[in-house]
């Protein structure tokens, strides 16, 4: 094997791959990239057996060479030592060439390394996905449902169902929902089918944690395909791979509150703001809870207090409250995460009750919305 390549383009592949590499595995040749060059030009491939990664790089593009082919051919190489050098050598183009018994020239400029590879044909073969069923996404709008969902995977591997986002496409319609079962994210949004599939899987949520990384904010389409016990994720040159978790994801629809004795409206930034400062002294307590009162002429008080360092107390203005008085406590830490999630500068925050979960969703936005769990102070 023998290519020649623009280093910035092959860095980036590299850096892309590498998000399925893990030092931890039992299988010695994973820790490995897998490098092939074809007459169409070069595959990187990276995989964990959970998460696999496959960037290509096309010989050309829009009229500028990128890659010289001049003995096709493949290999691995270490992925901790390959990325390292790629990054820092001196030059705009790199050779690689493969001699006998799998020694491995790295070339740029004067400098020039000598790695020692694996072969290619011990490296696990990617699972073959027959692309009869596929939905489209937007690049822009897939990051946006994994950003607004994967944080509230469970981080426990006691239910390990919990750490994984459910995944439900019908009628041309994605929901995402995650859950730790002290908190929940929904997020719905159209999809492109050719089928009118319906599915129901859950994928876990270190996968589109490593996704939201590698896709461009664009409106390209991103083509999933879902498999019985994979998921495929198709960017333009770029194969991602990821095993689903087993198991029936629990029924979350009746967790939802469906009336309110409570609303309020509140500007999302000065609510995530005060809830901060508030946050600042109750910190070191053990879960980090703020209270949240309705006090008259439309404002909110939040209030934290632990003994032994000292309380804040703060008044908001609000929109609008209708409905009964609420003393409440909940964790400042989720409520922040949830505010950050939402999009819109108003939100609408519904309560039935102080011990009841209650909802959080931007003012007109039906896509999206957040739940909590109160926490018992008294």
């Amino acid at each position: 094997m023998k290519f020649i390549i623009q280093r910035d383009r092959l860095v980036q592949s590299v850096q892309d791959v590498m998000k399925a590499v893990t030092s931890k595995t039992t299988i010695p040749i994973l820790t490995g990239i897998k490098v092939t060059a074809t007459e169409n030009g070069v595959t990187l491939t990276g995989s964990d057996s959970d998460i696999s990664i496959e960037s290509s790089i096309p010989k050309e593009e829009n009229g500028d060479e990128i890659v010289e082919v001049k003995q096709t051919g493949s290999i691995v190489l270490q992925a901790k030592f390959f990325s390292e050098i790629v990054k820092k050598l001196p030059t705009d183009f790199v050779e690689i060439e493969v001699l006998n018994h799998l020694q491995t020239i790295i070339r740029s400029g004067k400098s020039e390394f000598n790695l020692n590879g694996l072969d290619a044909e011990e490296y696990p073969r990617l699972p073959l996905i027959e692309e009869n069923n596929k939905f489209q996404i937007a690049a822009d709008l897939l990051k946006a449902l994994i950003r607004q969902t994967v944080f509230a995977v469970s981080t426990s591997e006691t239910r390990p169902i919990l750490t994984g986002v459910n995944w439900k496409v019908e009628n041309d319609e994605l929901i995402c929902i995650a859950t730790d079962s002290h908190r929940l994210a929904l997020r719905k949004a159209k999809v492109e089918s050719e089928a009118n599939e319906t599915y129901n899987v859950v994928i876990p949520g270190k996968s589109l944690s490593e996704l939201s990384k590698i896709i461009d904010d664009t409106s390209d389409l991103i083509d999933i395909v879902i498999t019985e016990n994979q998921v495929l994720f198709k960017a333009k040159h770029l194969l991602f791979f990821s095993r689903l978790l087993e198991g029936n994801y629990p029924d979350t629809s009746r967790l939802i509150p469906t009336e309110s004795k409570t609303e309020v409206t509140v500007n999302t930034k000065e609510f995530l703001q005060a809830i901060d400062r508030a946050s600042l002294l109750a910190r070191e307590g053990k879960n980090n809870v703020v209270k949240f009162s309705t006090i008259e002429a439309e404002s909110i008080e939040i209030s934290s207090n632990t003994p032994e360092i000292g309380k804040v107390v703060e008044e908001v203005q609000s929109q609008s409250i209708e409905g009964e008085e609420l003393k409440i406590s909940f964790s400042a830490k989720y409520m922040m995460d949830a505010l950050k999630a939402l999009e819109g500068t108003d939100i609408r925050v519904s309560f039935t009750g102080a011990m009841r979960p209650f909802v959080i969703r931007p003012l007109h936005d039906e896509t999206i919305l957040q739940l909590i769990l109160p926490v018992r102070t008294y």
